[in-house]
Formats: C-alpha cells, structure tokens, sequence
C-alpha cells in the first residue's frame, strides 16, 4: 500500500538523486568558453531565438529518465541556424547557475519534450532571466527553469 509518508520518502530519494546526477561533469569549476570576446558573448545574448525545444535526458551515470529524476533544458535556434543550450544546474556558472553553451556540446541522450516557435520575439538572454540566478534542488531546479523559459 502506498502511504504519505512512502511517497514523502520516495520524494526524498528522487531529489537526493537529482542532487547528484543533474549535471555533474557538465557543471565543473573548469570552464572551457566556446567564446572568446565579451562582443561575442553580447552578440549572442542579444541574439533572437527563433525556435525552441525543451529537451531532457538522462541523468548523468544512469541510462533512463522518470520525471524529476532526469535532467532539462531548452535549445534555442537563433537566426543564423546556430542552436545553443540554456539550461540550470547547481554549480554550472559563476555569477548565475543558468548557462548557455554550444549545443554541439550536447550529448545523443537528450531528447526533445515539445517544440515552440518563438518566431524572434524573445532573445536569448529572455531565456538564462527565465532560467533564473540561483540554483535550489526542490525550489528552483533545471526542471523549474526549463518551464519557465519554454512558457514565457
């Protein structure tokens, strides 16, 4: 018989999961930049994203996904073609724990939840605002960004 003090356990499990394996190695303290200049940076956060899919995969070590026990984010497509990927993690940035990086850094698993198309009315840096500075595991996690970007 499943109970409420079950389900507060499983819960519990589920986020303790998610604490370990939403993002570690792609959250590291070594930061390899696919940019170089602050223009370039600026250039793309200005940049208008023209589609949107919001992605999921696997968490990190383990090869299946169940709800919260996965890891989101959103891949932008930007005029010229280019796709990037917002997305939220403990310890993923400096000053904000939603980052963009070149989606070509994304591995097979992920897998495309649903597709909006955004027709170039908001722009990248809409989507790391939406995605939010701070990371919190049960208040503000990946999941809880990648809404709010995907439905802003």
């Amino acid at each position: 018989m499943f109970s409420f003090k079950t389900g507060v356990t499983l819960a519990v499990l589920a986020m303790l999961v998610v604490a370990v394996h939403c993002g570690i190695g792609e959250g590291t303290n070594s930061y390899n930049y696919d940019l170089h200049k602050m223009s370039d940076l600026t250039k793309l956060y200005n940049s208008k994203v023209y589609v949107a899919d919001r992605m999921r995969r696997p968490l990190k070590g383990t090869t299946f996904q169940i709800g919260l026990i996965s890891h989101s984010g959103v891949r932008v497509t930007l005029k010229d073609g280019t796709k990037w990927l917002v997305h939220k993690g403990d310890a993923f940035g400096i000053s904000s724990q939603t980052v963009v990086v070149d989606a070509r850094h994304m591995s097979n698993t992920w897998k495309i939840i649903e597709t909006k198309n955004f027709q170039g009315s908001k722009t990248v840096s809409d989507f790391v605002k939406a995605g939010g500075t701070d990371y919190s595991l049960i208040f503000d996690n990946c999941h809880d960004a990648s809404g709010r970007m995907f439905d802003q």
